[in-house]
């Protein structure tokens, strides 16, 4: 149950693989635009899991098992945001993300299987943590084919969408130029003004 499909054949990197689509579903389970936490609990957490197949139906799922989700989904929500070019102040927050995600990778180990055309790494639990393992796989996946950093996170602070860049020059920042985009552009513009309201002259 924990297999990660894996593209066959040549893939063009404008187009999401099988591995972005996992990877930005769980990202995506966050509130996001009024849409419920599809990890708030174990019951909901464990619905999620089931649905996208990473774990079997009989599989507890546990309260700590739906913060652990969490706290794995938001490391990679930072790791995304980098992916879209989002300023970290002193980096502190992604160099976090980074090392919660480098102990993720010893808690849920992968195992190389080799074949005579392919490598591909496996979850080598079962489980929740074999669910979590095929997360993980999942991003190395997208890493071996040169994808990884199409995988981002929308910079516009209300939304933090995760998306497939498929622009050329890997350049997008948002997940809807018209929408977040614009938005941003406005708030920045509204500051720019504010500011120089209260820097010009008085009198």
């Amino acid at each position: 149950m924990t297999d990660v499909v894996s593209d066959q054949g040549r893939h063009s990197p404008l187009s999401p693989p099988d591995a972005a689509d996992l990877v930005l579903d769980f990202v995506n389970t966050r509130p996001i635009d009024g849409r419920a936490e599809r990890l708030a609990d174990a019951s909901a957490t464990g619905r999620w899991l089931r649905a996208t197949g990473l774990v079997h139906t009989e599989t507890l799922i546990t309260e700590a098992d739906a913060a652990a989700a969490r706290e794995l989904r938001q490391a990679l929500v930072t790791v995304l945001l980098a992916h879209a070019g989002e300023p970290d102040g002193d980096g502190a927050t992604l160099e976090a993300a980074e090392a919660y995600l480098r102990r993720s990778g010893a808690m849920y180990p992968l195992s190389p299987v080799i074949t005579a055309d392919d490598v591909r790494l496996l979850p080598a639990q079962v489980g929740v943590a074999g669910a979590f393992g095929a997360l993980l796989a999942a991003v190395a996946d997208l890493a071996r084919k040169g994808t990884w950093t199409r995988v981002k996170a929308c910079r516009n602070p209300p939304c933090h969408l995760g998306f497939y860049d498929r622009t050329r020059n890997c350049s997008a920042a948002y997940c809807s130029p018209r929408r977040c985009g614009a938005q941003v552009a406005m708030r920045s513009y509204r500051s720019r003004r504010t500011a120089g309201a209260e820097d010009a002259p008085i009198g």
